[in-house]
């Protein structure tokens, strides 16, 4: 009888000390947790690489169902800035007002058309913008980059991860990819 009460009282008192245990570890209450704004409307569309609580996130802007957004078009409506909407849920953007893009010609053999501020190479993609460009911070060029290779990408004309090169009128900022995943 003796060596059963050895044995129970340790297995006792051990599971009434991991109950207290267990007991201790709940989720503590705390503020609301608030994350991006859902993305609402057209899941097919232009995607702009805006900021929203100073992090880069993509927003979709609808765009014609039969046609497929280029990344000219892209750079462009990035450069214009967020609309009316999206100020008005958060979004801003650090790409300097300043901008433009600017056409240049097209590569030789190229389909015709109109000349694009968006060509490519065997090393990436490079975005060409009337303004200085190497003082740009971080956030605005992945907004660039990531804007031009989306839409490269949607376009079939690159890799989702293309290297992009944006070129202003102080120079080129090195090629990066979109570093937002």
């Amino acid at each position: 009888m003796r060596a059963r009460r050895a044995v129970v009282r340790p297995l006792l008192t051990g599971g009434l000390l991991l109950t207290l245990l267990v007991a201790g570890c709940g989720v503590r209450p705390s503020e609301v947790i608030e994350g991006r704004p859902a993305q609402s409307g057209a899941s097919q569309g232009i995607r702009l690489y805006l900021l929203w609580r100073g992090q880069v996130a993509v927003v979709v802007r609808a765009a014609k169902p039969d046609r497929t957004p280029s990344p000219e078009a892209s750079l462009a409506l990035l450069l214009a800035g967020p609309n009316e909407n999206e100020r008005r849920h958060g979004f801003t953007s650090e790409v300097p007002a300043g901008l433009r893009p600017v056409p240049i010609a097209p590569p030789t053999g190229a389909a015709p058309g109109s000349p694009a501020a968006v060509s490519g190479g065997p090393d990436g993609l490079t975005a060409t913008v009337e303004g200085p460009v190497r003082p740009l911070s971080t956030d605005a060029a992945d907004q660039i980059i990531c804007t031009v290779a989306d839409a490269a990408a949607q376009a079939g004309q690159a890799e989702y991860f293309v290297p992009v090169t944006i070129v202003g009128s102080d120079g080129a900022r090195p090629a990066e990819p979109c570093s937002i995943k």
